[in-house]
């Protein structure tokens, strides 16, 4: 067969992509995701969610609106749901695929592209295992701008993609993140409805990252000797964490009662978290939930768990203190969170230590001996009831 290798070349982040054989990627070529069935479980307590419709967002009046639905959620829950976020199903779809055809690459590829867990830098692939009981692989995608370009290679099966990826990264920030920092500026009160905004920008050196997921199936004896997941309640270390619609329950969320509800899959949303960064920006007030993935019910538990997430996070400079403009945060009177000043990238190099090397983690949490950790400059990480 003499017919030339077919190549294609793609711009991501100014540079040039080449991809052997890259037709054996097209979408078409790749057997497609499909989704597990939901649970036919009928007794599952599922958290009651507030579901922002985006479309209202640049209507007349529709930021307000939004951030009056908001205000119970992001102080007193911290989870909600937003549709209508401007990428079509099947561009979420051909991430999910994605993601499946890159999990199901040999060992010997994925092992290539390895994160370096001792520098903290989580960019690239987790391998499952890391810790006991764990079943959980990553692939994380840092952001397609120049501060990152050339640092990270991909298999080809995502060389050919990248495009589209990129796009779809960019897409989240724009549609997702960027209007809800500013209805939490609404919610606040803030003068300036940018002020979030502001230490958000794409742009700029930060660590925010995209990421495939896939939680492996486990035998009963493994899920009863990791205690079904039961005791892995954590939050989440930026400012929101978004999460695409799979139907595979075992998201947990706990409440101010103390007890957990089940996050169910609604179609066509994302499922947002707030995390630790924005509640270290308002003291608290802005709640950085706690929840935990546990074993899915019993009719769920043969399928594998595969996620795509969006985590933000400030510019690497943003110092995690207080605003101090925000009516609402004067009247609560909220305190820093830390005895010293501490940057965003200090307080992300010191908690993704603690995370991706368990042996450290061990030992810090057994030294402190009170179901705390020490983080960073006084901030206390701690384990949460089962």
């Amino acid at each position: 067969n003499t017919m030339a290798t077919a190549t294609i070349t793609t711009t991501v982040a100014q540079s040039q992509v080449h991809v052997k054989d890259a037709n054996k990627y097209d979408y078409g070529n790749l057997e497609p995701y499909v989704h597990p069935p939901e649970t036919k479980e009928t007794n599952l307590p599922w958290a009651e969610l507030v579901t922002l419709d985006l479309e209202d967002y640049d209507r007349p009046g529709g930021k307000e609106r939004l951030a009056k639905q908001l205000e119970h959620a992001v102080h007193h829950v911290g989870f909600f749901y937003v549709k209508n976020y401007g990428l079509t199903d099947e561009q979420v779809n051909q991430q999910f695929t994605l993601a499946k055809h890159f999990f199901e690459l040999p060992l010997a590829e994925k092992e290539k592209f390895e994160i370096d867990y001792a520098a903290a830098d989580y960019n690239g692939w987790r391998r499952a295992g890391r810790t006991q009981h764990d079943n959980v692989e990553i692939y994380n995608f840092a952001k397609f701008t120049p501060d990152f370009e050339g640092k990270y290679d991909h298999p080809d099966l995502l060389k050919a993609h990248l495009d589209d990826i990129a796009v779809f990264q960019r897409a989240l920030h724009a549609n997702v993140v960027i209007p809800l920092l500013r209805l939490f500026a609404i919610v606040l009160q803030l003068p300036d409805e940018d002020y979030l905004v502001k230490q958000h920008t794409f742009d700029k050196k930060s660590e925010d990252h995209f990421r495939y997921m896939i939680y492996h199936p486990r035998t009963e004896e493994e899920w009863a000797a990791g205690d079904y997941g039961k005791k892995n309640g954590h939050t989440d270390l930026g400012t929101v964490t978004l999460l695409f619609r799979q139907p595979v329950a075992g998201l947990q969320i706990l409440g101010e009662d103390g007890t957990w509800t089940w996050v169910s899959a609604q179609p066509g949303t994302i499922t947002v978290n707030l995390a630790d960064t924005i509640s270290h920006l308002t003291g608290g007030w802005l709640k950085s939930s706690v929840h935990r993935v546990v074993a899915p019910p019993e009719d769920q538990r043969a399928y594998k768990r595969t996620g795509l997430l969006y985590f933000a996070r400030p510019h690497n400079d943003t110092v995690l203190k207080p605003i101090t403009d925000s009516p609402v945060l004067r009247k609560a009177g909220v305190q820093p969170r830390f005895e010293t000043e501490v940057t965003m990238e200090q307080w992300v190099r010191a908690k993704q230590t603690l995370q991706l090397n368990p042996e450290i983690a061990k030992k810090r949490w057994e030294e402190s001996g009170d179901g705390t950790v020490e983080v960073l400059a006084g901030f206390r990480d701690r384990k949460y009831k089962e």
